[in-house]
């Protein structure tokens, strides 16, 4: 009998053990918080993202998808901050609450059901737990949800609070009650114009009690300036008692509505009647449909397993199925990059949501789709064919790069990248009408460009001159070996989806592609451009001619370029780099090699304190969004062997690290299968 007892206390034990390394895997928590030293988490879900304060109860920003305006930054569109919507303030036994009145204060990202958790204790009066999210289910509005328990007696003042950043004009602040007979609905509203009045945004929130209706606290309007105003209710908590009250609050603009002010508050109005529990139903049964449908499973790693899931959770937090909306560098997490689209996008971020979730994926296309006559005219401007993407596009898809900055004229494999995205999505969905509307006319302008763009020279020397390759610190270079090796490929990517449709496709196109050089030194290294005599570079760029071109495919070459141009990768260089390098090492059947760069490319990024990842190592610039792009194709195309052809998606032969003990993919492809590496 005591055998069997001990059997059953350690099987219980164990399976314990199993729960919480599996709870663990989805927290990601921040116990030392110091605001000297502080970069936030965002909560997204695609249209609105909310950055983590380190503040108590409050948001350091709240960032608008696709809304742009000009705040004198560069003289070029910003993507838009509109109020901090969600904010709120506490009054204990009559004294406001700031970060020095507090103790234990702790925040937590349960990346699972996208929400952050902050907890902090006043005194010995009051414990207080404090939940935000952006609804996945709403995507303009987001949740709070206040749970306050007193340790005594004591009387509390919750506010919540709408407050403009600096750049917005002509505030107004308004509030009203709707009253009906089973219900009152306060509304505090504000409405705004952006910088330069492009746009009008506006927000509102209002409180959902667990009162009945009639017994729900008395709440009292102030302004306190033309840029803050609040609505607050007291209430006398009893020793052991626990007070729960929740925040809806919405956020719109004319970037998506036609009267954002009416519209905040109608869907302000429909979150509070849909009631807390209801909210929280559904935008968790829309993330733990995302988290179903595409995961990356990691056993022996516990560390490794949460960093993966930080990552994916933000691409997916920045992402949006249905949209026209594409990903900047950082993402919704602020103001990086001034929130355009790079090719970022397409090589770095786009890969994984492919693989996981391709209707994710063809939003970021949609995105490119609704701004091809804008590429043309852009091809037109600079005295070529077919669509010219530019390097930082925004709003209007026209080129939004800062003048000082000559990456905007001259760094055109931003047109290849976008063409390989496109037949990239065919070869993963084989979705054969979606090619016909929108992949082939995509395809068939980047051709025309690159088909105009090369200076015809004789057979072997259709060069494509002055440019900025991925190494972006050669500049006006000849024949570049990234951008000469993604014109290539693109053009004959046009020539497949032209055949696909049973179109005749440009003869010109193939001959092309064919007379593009791919520069060599004599012993046979790939050289990166022209004039390129072995400086140290920003990242990868010949090496991408391996991964994920695969116009380099024979092993000899592949290592001869790794061997050269890795220890020339500038330690200063952005987190993707190094990414690159361990697909390539998984590739070539060295896990130890790739784990070492996998760590690399993304651990010595993190910031204080939930280890966002920042563009360059001791960077303070987070969220980077590409870094985790590129992590995430090092474990999926790498440790995974995945790889996505015309066949679809199938998987090589790989060896995981031998830290890791398997790796389950979850959710691969249209098809969302499982794949399994051991």
């Amino acid at each position: 009998m005591i055998a069997r007892n001990s059997f059953l206390f350690l099987l219980i034990a164990v399976s314990t053990s199993i729960r919480a390394q599996q709870t663990d895997s989805w927290l990601i928590e921040a116990a030392q918080i110091d605001p000297a030293n502080y970069y936030g988490v965002t909560v997204a879900n695609g249209m609105i993202g909310l950055v983590s304060s380190p503040e108590p109860m409050k948001v350091k920003d709240v960032v608008l998808n696709g809304v742009y305006d000009y705040y004198q930054r560069g003289r070029v569109s910003n993507i838009l901050k509109t109020f901090n919507h969600i904010n709120m303030n506490l009054e204990v036994d009559g004294q406001r609450i700031g970060r020095r009145d507090i103790a234990n204060y702790r925040q937590a990202l349960d990346l699972k059901k996208a929400a952050l958790t902050t907890t902090f204790e006043v005194g010995d009066k009051v414990s207080v737990k404090h939940t935000i999210m952006a609804l996945r289910h709403l995507p303009y509005t987001a949740l709070a949800i206040v749970e306050i328990k007193a340790n005594k007696d004591v009387k509390v003042t919750p506010m919540s609070v709408i407050e403009a950043p600096d750049h917005l004009t002509d505030v107004r602040n308004l509030y009203s009650e709707i009253d009906r007979p089973h219900v009152v609905i306060p509304l505090l509203t504000s409405v705004a114009k952006s910088p330069t009045g492009r746009h009008t945004v506006a927000v509102s929130n209002s409180i959902i009690f667990t009162e009945a209706h009639g017994q729900e606290p008395d709440l009292i309007h102030e302004d306190w300036d033309y840029n803050m105003h609040l609505m607050k209710f007291s209430k006398s908590l009893r020793a052991g008692e626990t007070y729960r009250f929740s925040v809806v609050a919405s956020a719109t603009s004319t970037g998506d509505f036609n009267d954002p002010l009416n519209e905040a508050e109608r869907l302000t109005i429909f979150a509070k009647l849909e009631g807390t529990e209801r909210l929280l139903q559904r935008h968790e049964a829309e993330w733990e449909k995302l988290w179903q449908t595409g995961d990356i499973i990691i056993d022996g790693d516990l560390q490794a397993q949460k960093d993966v899931r930080f990552a994916l959770y933000h691409l997916y937090a920045f992402a949006r199925e249905g949209t026209a909306h594409s990903l900047s560098p950082m993402g919704l997490s602020g103001l990086g990059y001034n929130g355009h689209v790079f090719w970022d996008t397409e090589l770095w971020m786009y890969p994984p949501l492919l693989m996981l979730q391709p209707g994710m994926a063809r939003s970021l296309l949609e995105y490119r789709f609704q701004r091809l006559d804008a590429a043309r005219k852009n091809a037109f401007s600079h005295g070529y064919k077919g669509a010219m993407f530019p390097w930082e596009s925004s709003a209007e898809g026209t080129e939004d790069t800062p003048v000082w900055a000559l990456t905007g004229p001259f760094q055109h494999h931003i047109t290849g990248c976008v063409g390989w995205a496109f037949w990239k999505y065919y070869q993963v969905t084989h979705d054969k009408q979606w090619l016909r509307d929108r992949g082939y006319p995509v395809l068939k302008d980047v051709a025309d460009f690159w088909a105009s763009r090369v200076e015809r020279k004789g057979p072997g020397r259709y060069e494509i001159n002055n440019v900025i390759g991925a190494n972006e610190w050669q500049e006006n270079i000849d024949n570049n070996a990234f951008t000469n090796g993604m014109a290539i490929t693109v053009l004959r990517y046009a020539t497949q989806a032209a055949k696909e449709l049973g179109i005749a496709p440009d003869a010109d196109w193939e001959h092309v592609a064919g007379n593009i050089p791919i520069l060599r030194f004599p012993d046979g290294t790939t050289q990166e451009n022209a004039t390129y005599k072995g400086e140290d570079i920003k990242q990868a760029d010949v090496n991408l001619l391996a991964y994920p071109l695969d116009i380099i495919t024979d092993r000899a070459q592949l290592e001869k370029d790794l061997k050269y141009y890795e220890p020339r990768m500038s330690a200063n260089g952005p987190a993707m780099g190094n990414s690159v390098l361990s697909t390539l090492y998984s590739r070539l059947g060295n896990p130890g090699k790739a784990y070492e760069l996998f760590v690399k490319s993304y651990r010595q990024n993190g910031v204080a304190p939930f280890g966002v990842l920042a563009e360059t190592a001791g960077g303070t610039n987070p969220y980077f969004a590409t870094g985790a792009g590129g992590m995430l194709q090092a474990v999926l195309s790498g440790f995974a062997g995945l790889k996505i052809t015309d066949q679809g998606i199938v998987q090589l032969k790989t060896t995981l690290p031998g830290q890791w003990k398997g790796l389950l993919i979850r959710g691969v492809g249209a098809d969302n299968k499982d794949l399994r590496v051991k």
